[in-house]
């Protein structure tokens, strides 16, 4: 492998969040060029809780996506305490929904209409680990006398761990994992091969320091938070081991620089418009580039049962520079995930 050229599978991005109407429009190109499928996150207003809402919304990204470009999202549902399973199932076994999404509510955006308690969908659970349908958690506590450094680690051991003993044929990906503590639950029980965690590029590249760097950085705020520099360095240690419960989701998730900019900001970090140009920095800082076709492009598809790309796509190390702005709509604007910054990786494309 060239120093200066990688050149792998097409990932997949197992959890984004394209929103809807001009937005969508906006930011699904930056996902479609470079990943073959999508995990697509189901919080939209109101949210995506039925086989029907799934439907209509994947219409609505086919639409938006730019012509001659090969991409398929994969559709979830939003679970409520009211789920209704049979809808759910038919979902799946029509091949509607590719998983479920739990949100415990109020955890983060448009988490309003989440679950408030696990127990109240117990038989939903029950239905799902019967068809083989895998459970995405944001896995964070909502207890306010929990600290928001600790809410993932108190949620693991709260909610996590009891959830899978009473549910043991149950399928998991605890999603954007951001701690040691996740990574090493992850790792305590992938003989079973039921559980899965995916990883941003943004917690491999910042701790908690960076979002108060020269003054509150309003853009690096994101949920579940980042964390310690111990806790970044155990998430760059599992992405680029190579073991397979570890895979990537960017959890890029767009808001106007002037919903960021504001008294009370909303979390997420833009990414989609320099995504594997960050995981390759970030593996590359780690001496791994070698590992990054198992962490993007076959770890995911192998945890879902789906069959790896067969494009391939190239990556060169030279000079790009992430986009100052994006532009929604007139007015309105994105602000990118090191915006107006020059990375060391450039994506070059399929090949």
């Amino acid at each position: 492998m060239p120093n200066d050229r990688l050149v792998i599978r097409r990932p997949d991005d197992w959890h984004v969040h394209l929103r809807d109407g001009a937005m969508l429009k906006a930011v699904l190109p930056f996902t479609a060029r470079q990943f073959g499928r999508a995990i697509v996150m189901p919080n939209l207003k109101p949210p995506v809780t039925h086989a029907a809402d799934a439907v209509a919304y994947r219409d609505r990204i086919l639409a938006a996506l730019p012509d001659g470009v090969a991409f398929t999202p994969l559709m979830t549902a939003y679970l409520t305490d009211g789920t209704d399973a049979d809808d759910l199932a038919r979902g799946f076994e029509d091949g509607v929904f590719a998983a479920a999404k739990l949100y415990p509510a109020n955890a983060t955006t448009n988490s309003a209409h989440g679950v408030t308690d696990v127990a109240r969908i117990a038989p939903v659970l029950e239905r799902m680990a019967e068809i083989g349908m895998p459970l995405l958690i944001h896995g964070e506590v909502t207890d306010p006398s929990v600290d928001i450094f600790d809410r993932e680690a108190v949620f693991i051991d709260r909610i996590l761990a009891p959830l899978l003993d009473r549910h043991p044929s149950l399928r998991v990906v605890l999603e954007h994992v951001t701690t040691s503590d996740a990574v090493q639950f992850v790792r305590a029980h992938a003989g079973s091969g039921r559980i899965g965690a995916t990883i941003t590029a943004h917690h491999l590249l910042i701790n908690r320091s960076h979002i108060f760097q020269g003054g509150i950085r309003p853009h690096l705020y994101c949920l579940p938070i980042a964390k310690r520099e111990t806790h970044r360095v155990a998430l760059v240690e599992a992405a680029t081991s190579g073991e397979g419960p570890f895979f990537l989701g960017t959890d890029t998730a767009p808001h106007t620089v002037t919903a960021k900019e504001a008294a009370c900001g909303c979390a997420g970090c833009f990414t989609a418009a320099n995504a594997l140009e960050l995981y390759a920095e970030a593996f590359d800082e780690a001496g791994a580039l070698d590992r990054l076709e198992a962490f993007a492009s076959l770890n995911g598809p192998r945890f879902y049962g789906m069959p790896a790309n067969e494009e391939r796509v190239a990556l060169e190390r030279r000079p790009s520079v992430t986009p100052d702005v994006l532009l929604v709509s007139e007015g309105d604007a994105v602000l990118p995930f090191r915006s107006g910054e020059t990375l060391r990786w450039s994506f070059a494309g399929v090949v």
